[in-house]
């Protein structure tokens, strides 16, 4: 996925791309988010801004939420 530098990504871009990580890589979303951290975030929360990594946040916790139900 395309990433544009300029803008804060919305939850959606992240509720996306977690799934796409789980699907793709038939992992646990704790693991999508690691693996997330590592590949698009390089473990540095402040990568694309905080606003960025919080709507991060939210779409994980939205997940995770949404899965353990």
């Amino acid at each position: 996925m395309t990433v544009n530098h300029a803008g804060v990504l919305k939850k959606e871009y992240f509720l996306s791309y977690l799934n796409l990580i789980k699907i793709s890589r038939n992992c646990t979303i704790e693991q999508a988010k690691e693996i997330t951290m590592e590949l698009f975030f390089h473990q540095n929360n402040e990568e694309y801004g905080s606003q960025t990594y919080q709507r991060f946040k939210e779409a994980y916790h939205e997940l995770r939420d949404k899965l353990n139900k």
